[in-house]
This record gives C-alpha cells, structure tokens and sequence, in this order.
C-alpha cells in the first residue's frame, strides 16, 4: 500500500512593498507591526488572506488596511516559503511590489500604523526576512526598469535628460556616463523634445523633454544598453 503523507497546515500571506521616489531620493515604506511576535518593530504591509479573497485581492485590502494607500497597481515579484521564516507558525508570503511617485500618495498616508518612508540605504532593522523582500524587490525594480519606461513617469510631464539620469543611478546603484547616457537615451526614440529649458542650475540651462505618447514601439536594447552598458 502506498504510505500515507502527513500534511502540515500552512498559512498563506502577502506582504506589500512599496518603493516611492521624492526629490530624487528612491524609498521604501514601511510600517510599526502591532501584532506578536516583535510588536513595534519595523515591517512591511503584509497579512493573512481570509475568506475567499485571492492573493490580489489580499495585496490590496491589505494595503489600504494598513498604509491608507488605494488605486496602487502592484505586482507579484516573489514568493517566501523557508520553513522557518515566520517562529510562530508555518507561513509561506507572497511579495506584491509597485514604484509610486510619493507626492501623489502622500495625503492618502495612514498614519494608524506610523507608516514612514525611509531612504533605501538608511532602512532599519526588519522583522522576519522582510530585508530579504527589499531586496528581491529592488532586483525586480532594476530588471523592469531596463526593458520598460516605467521611470519617467516619476518625474512629471517634463523633465531634463541629468533628471532622469539621476534617477536611473538611484534605482541602478550605479553612475553613468553622462554624454553616452544622453545619446543613447535620446536614440531610444521615447523622448520628444521641448522649446522649454530649465534654467535652475545654469545660465545655459538643460532642454525639457516629454515621454512621447503617442508611440508604441522603441528600441529595447537602447533602453537595455541604457541601464547596463555604459561604454
């Protein structure tokens, strides 16, 4: 006779991580648990699916619970499973992950839970292996960032080729090369640009450009070379 399987309860969770870009800086939410084990300590938004509500369905009804966030589009980057991550019961945590602009969001902030951003290189200790999530998720961000043009929308309807250089080396942890950085991202074909100049930093000024549109096509190996290959 076949040998019977012992089956162990397992929980399923999600956990939120929400990455914010503000003045240049990128930076991640996070909030004080109110549960046991380690109440107050630092965490991301995460919690338990009830009913029969799916892991979607969860990422967003937690994130609004707990951080006062809604209309947040989120996406699943990875799934925690080790055995031992959570000391109270088996628990297996699905990671939802989205980069928003944090002055758009700002007033929607619940503070019930003391929510805080916090600079990605000043984050404090984490509960769990919610360190680990940041992580996976900032991975996550890197690989996106380089096939899509998910990061200028970040800097509102125009802005100046060292702006958006800017960003990318916060997001890649990584200085470019500021002439092969603009000549490839202006041969990305995504850019339209402006009469406009932003004058703020020199007399000379730096043209504004916009996100063009209307096209629905570019050249993903510029974008690709953009972020990984600065020779």
């Amino acid at each position: 006779m076949p040998q019977q399987l012992k089956y162990t309860r397992i929980l399923l969770a999600v956990d939120c991580l929400i990455f914010g870009f503000e003045s240049q800086t990128l930076k991640v939410l996070l909030i004080k648990r109110k549960l046991q084990p380690y109440q107050n300590e630092w965490s991301l938004m995460g919690g338990f699916l009830v009913g029969e509500e799916s892991a979607d369905e969860a990422a967003l009804r937690i994130l609004k619970e707990l951080a006062g966030l809604s209309g947040v589009s989120m996406e699943q980057v990875k799934t925690f499973s080790k055995a031992d991550r959570d000391p109270t019961e088996r628990t297996v945590s699905i990671v939802y992950s989205s980069l928003i602009d944090i002055k758009k969001f700002e007033e929607q902030i619940n503070h019930e839970y003391e929510a805080q951003w916090f600079k990605l290189n000043e984050i404090p200790k984490l509960i769990f292996d919610h360190t680990q999530m940041i992580a996976a998720g900032r991975d996550y961000l890197k690989k996106k960032a380089a096939l899509q043009p998910i990061l200028f929308g970040l800097l509102g309807e125009k802005f100046t080729i060292p702006q958006i250089q800017q960003l990318y080396e916060e997001v890649f942890e990584s200085s470019f090369d500021k002439r092969n950085f603009s000549r490839k991202l202006l041969g990305s074909e995504l850019l339209k640009k402006l009469d406009e100049k932003d004058k703020s930093n020199s007399k000379k000024g730096a043209f504004y450009y916009q996100l063009d549109k209307q096209i629905n096509h570019y050249n993903f190996n510029i974008l690709l070379n953009l972020a990984y290959n600065q020779q």
